[in-house]
């Protein structure tokens, strides 16, 4: 008998169009009355003509979605255009090769270190598409010093993922909810904070023990049957040992962080957070132009010739190609249920279900009701357009604080989207990782379950203080 293999990314997402289009026929089609900007109106949730899709949007979602996400497929094969001008001046395996031999015998200290680092853009600007463009960073430090892609991927992907999970002043999730909401930002600011420490002091222990088993026995790793394989594809120690730092080299390493430092600063809004610093206001047309330009000045810098330029982004975008098309996939899901009327059906049930519950209970139903939505709509901002204005009204009749129905959802949301398979961000960076999907969820499922009761719990203790 044939060992069962769990199927790639492609299949998993095409696999959830081909479900999404069949439930188009399941599922009554609706929708809610909406205002001039677009925000549905509590209770005039009404039934149209049913709109299924056929069979053949299979693959003209997908492509619809690649349309769609154009923005970010860009940006991406830019960030492994500029990585691939990177790659060959040599400047990644000398630097990886000084940062080992720096923290001889202290590697571990670079796991709590990045996870802050990530945690730190999730809460503040919602740091998710950008993590892309650090995998093929921290991937080779990781392996490097002895772990494997499992804690590699778990640092930028868990990092970054729990920061949104307790978002701060995250504009694109709490920002949007809370102006939905109608409370302001800084509501509710405290409890997010106290969710924000408390799970990120609690993953970083979870992926700091699987860290230290696998270090100490590398057969334990649950991709240690692949390690070869993805070993393949990254740079370890033994190939970056002899590898000098040039002055050459450290030019295009000054010219990597300053790049990776300018995208950061320019997709964070200082204004909508009240800081006194200019706001550039960035995002992926801008930032895909960024990474366009810096690859071509390290080159230039580096005294690469035109060929040599050329051939380097395009061999670095050829490798994140398939990220692209994961993004494009995941798009075409959204298309689907859009183009067949069910979104709005969805959120129906959910305002079904809500109402008349009490306190208490209203404030654990509604991060439960938004754990299956997250999955559906794993955008935070766009599930926060289409469904705030619908379930904060609700919390009025229940006698609960508005804002607390805001951290509720940014919970909720933020932990489905650690390992959905419909985002385009655990998927792509599950790809770029050699990471399957279904060793993803042996390693995060019980982190997760420990995850939902914790933030339950401070939930129940926000609600009742």
């Amino acid at each position: 008998m044939k060992r069962f293999h769990m199927p790639t990314a492609y299949t998993i997402l095409l696999g959830i169009v081909l479900v999404m289009v069949l439930l188009t026929w399941v599922i009554p089609a609706g929708r809610y009355d909406r205002t001039e900007d677009g925000r549905p109106i509590a209770g005039s949730y009404h039934r149209v003509e049913q709109s299924a899709q056929g069979l053949t949007s299979l693959v003209s979602a997908p492509v619809q979605g690649f349309y769609e996400g154009i923005d970010i497929a860009g940006f991406i094969l830019a960030v492994g255009g500029f990585l691939g001008v990177i790659s060959k001046t040599g400047a990644i395996d000398a630097g990886i090769s000084a940062l080992i031999r720096k923290l001889k015998g202290r590697e571990g200290l670079l796991i709590p270190i990045l996870m802050c680092v990530f945690t730190l853009g999730g809460t503040t600007f919602g740091m998710a598409e950008e993590t892309i463009a650090f995998y093929p960073l921290v991937l080779p430090v990781m392996l490097a010093a002895g772990y494997d892609n499992v804690t590699a991927v778990s640092v930028i992907l868990l990092g970054a993922g729990v920061g949104t999970l307790g978002s701060t002043v995250n504009p694109f999730a709490t920002g949007i909810a809370s102006g939905f909401a109608g409370v302001s930002l800084g509501s509710g600011l405290l409890l997010r904070v106290v969710i924000l420490l408390v799970l990120l002091g609690l993953t970083i222990w979870y992926v700091l023990a699987y860290a230290r088993r696998v270090k100490a026995e590398p057969g334990r790793s649950l991709t240690a049957d692949l390690r070869e394989e993805y070993l393949r594809h990254f740079i370890v120690a033994h190939e970056a040992e002899d590898v000098p730092l040039t002055a050459r080299r450290k030019v295009a390493l000054a010219l990597f962080a300053a790049t990776f430092l300018v995208m950061v600063y320019s997709v964070i809004p200082f204004d909508e957070m009240g800081l006194p610093l200019p706001t550039l206001g960035w995002w992926f047309p801008e930032l895909a132009a960024l990474f366009l330009g810096a690859a071509i000045l390290t080159g230039l810098l580096c005294r690469q010739s035109e060929g040599e330029i050329v051939e380097g982004f395009v061999g670095g975008a050829e490798d994140l190609l398939g990220v692209a098309f994961i993004i494009g996939i995941s798009r075409g899901i959204t298309v689907v249920m859009n183009s067949g009327n069910i979104t709005d059906t969805v959120l129906s049930l959910g305002e079904k279900a809500l109402t008349g519950a009490g306190s208490l209970l209203f404030t654990l139903m509604v991060y439960l009701l938004y754990l299956p939505l997250s999955f559906l709509i794993p955008s935070s901002s766009g599930l926060a357009t289409l469904s705030m204005p619908i379930m904060a009204p609700l919390a009025d009749f229940a006698g609960v604080a508005r804002e607390l129905v805001v951290t509720a959802f940014q919970s909720a949301s933020g932990l489905v989207n650690l390992i959905t398979p419909t985002s385009a961000v655990v998927m792509g960076g599950l790809a770029i990782g050699h990471v399957p999907y279904d060793r993803w969820l042996r390693f995060s499922w019980k982190l997760l379950l420990w995850l939902a009761v914790v933030t339950l719990l401070l939930l129940a203790a926000g609600t009742i203080l």
